[in-house]
Formats: structure tokens, C-alpha cells, sequence
């Protein structure tokens, strides 16, 4: 990875917007920090587009999408992207699967849920799990706050994967769920649908800022691809790194993309 500070002016003066990873992305210690909020309103102002991309429930989008003033929201690991009108006030959601269709994978992951709880005593569900639409977060730490053993956490991966189930790993959670979709699957389907936006062709235009195993698609997609500093703990089980690298982890390091990009404007 080479250090951010060596990102070319000439590069960053093409970016049209930032795609940003959420926890531990623009959090630090589970929290969005005034620096990374003030970030995302700065970019914003500079008429860059920014786009949360989360493994993150659906009723958190529904908030980020209608109070953070961001461009949109994609959400559950691609399961859909959420943006508000800005004519008519309201939000719209748009999902990778019609409502028939999510009904019944609804039903699918009810009896997943129930399997994975009944083999992995010890093991539980994300406090958030309520508010999700088409995707089981299973929490990778234990009810005393230590990471679940990778020999389980594997285990769980297979037992998902044999029921039919994609399975991303992000930096708190095991995100399971049923579909073809992923990330950056969502990624470019919003910007087509939204933008008119063909990211296959002008995606050295886009940024992209992660963390975790999940965001590896993202990092191989995008060639201004960053980590804040925290990607360097996962260096180890990322097929593809991104290209880039800040000095500080979490939200210090997401400011850090936004100083260096708005600096060079």
C-alpha cells in the first residue's frame, strides 16, 4: 500500500465523489466523530457526491440517508441503496429484490438465524438485528467482548454457506444473507440508476474509502482505493489491499482522505 500523502493532484482534481465504508471507516470506537461528520459536510460543500456503503441495517441507512445530507446510502452489504428527493422531501428505497422476493428470503433467514443459534451456543446476533431487512449479522465478539476463535467463526461461515447463504465478514460483524448482490454490485447499479453513471468506465473519477474483508471487492474495483490506518489489522486475510493507506485509523483517517482531496481542488 503506498501512503495517501503520495496521491498525484492531477488524480485527485478528477474525483466527482466518495464512496465511504461505515464502521470503522467513518467510526471510531463505534462512534461518528464531529472530524468525520465536518469531513463528510466539507466534501459535500465542495460538490463532491458521498455515499455511505455499510453492512449496516436498514433502519440506520433510513436515518443516515435522510439526516446526513449525504447523496445516498447503500445498505446491508448491497441489499439496497436509499436516497432522499430532494423535490419532494421523501425517502425513496430501492432494493436489489422486489417485495415478493423479499418476502420469502425473509423466511429462508428466519430458519437460518434459528440453526445458527441452536449449533453455536455462546454465539449471538447483532443488537441491531431488528431492524435489518435481508441480512443476519452475527456478532464476531461473545457476550464477555472477546472475538469469537477463527476455527468458529469459519465454522459459522460454512454453515451458512451450505444453506445457500453469502457470507462477508466486516469488522464487526458475519454478514449472511441470501442473493447475488454485494457492495459493489449496489455501487454500480445506484450510480447507473441515480447518475447515469457507468463506473466500469470512469471509475479512476470515484474514491473509495474501507476497512474490512468486505470492502476487498471495492478496493480492487476502484484504483483510488484508500484504508484508513485500522485496514492494516486485516492485511493478512485481504485477497486484494487498497491502493492506498492514511496515518490515522477510523474516522481521523476518513478526514484525512477529505483534507487531501479538498486541498488539491
Amino acid at each position: 500500500m503506498t501512503p495517501l500523502s503520495q496521491l498525484k493532484p492531477e488524480q485527485i482534481k478528477r474525483i466527482k465523489g466518495v464512496f465511504t465504508d461505515v464502521d470503522d471507516t467513518l467510526t471510531t470506537g463505534g462512534r461518528l466523530t464531529s472530524q468525520a461528520l465536518a469531513a463528510i459536510e466539507d466534501l459535500l460543500a465542495a460538490g463532491l457526491k458521498v455515499v455511505p456503503v455499510t453492512g449496516g441495517p436498514a433502519g440506520w441507512c433510513d436515518h443516515m440517508a435522510r439526516a446526513w445530507g449525504v447523496d445516498a446510502v447503500i445498505g446491508e452489504g448491497g441489499a439496497f441503496y436509499f436516497h432522499l428527493d430532494r423535490d419532494t422531501g421523501k425517502l425513496v428505497k430501492r432494493f436489489w429484490y422486489d417485495e415478493e422476493a423479499r418476502y420469502a428470503k425473509r423466511q429462508l433467514l428466519k430458519a437460518a438465524r434459528d440453526s445458527v443459534l441452536a449449533e453455536f451456543p455462546g454465539v449471538f446476533l447483532s443488537s441491531d438485528q431488528p431492524y435489518r431487512e435481508l441480512d443476519l449479522a452475527i456478532e464476531l465478539r461473545n457476550a464477555r467482548g472477546s472475538l469469537i476463535p477463527d476455527p468458529v467463526r469459519d465454522d459459522i461461515i460454512a454453515v451458512v454457506k451450505r444453506r445457500g447463504m453469502t457470507a462477508k465478514v466486516s469488522s464487526i460483524h458475519i454478514n449472511a444473507y441470501f442473493g447475488e448482490y454485494d457492495k459493489l454490485a449496489m455501487v454500480q447499479l445506484m450510480a447507473k440508476e441515480l447518475w447515469k453513471e457507468d463506473l466500469a468506465t470512469s471509475r479512476d473519477e470515484w474514491l473509495f474509502v474501507g476497512d474490512s474483508l468486505n470492502d476487498a471487492a471495492l478496493f480492487e474495483f476502484f484504483p483510488l482505493s484508500v484504508g484508513v490506518a485500522n485496514v492494516r489489522h486485516v492485511l493478512d486475510k485481504l485477497p486484494v489491499p487498497p491502493n492506498y493507506v492514511t496515518e490515522a485509523e477510523g474516522g481521523a483517517g476518513f478526514a484525512e482522505v477529505a483534507k487531501m482531496v479538498l486541498g488539491n481542488r
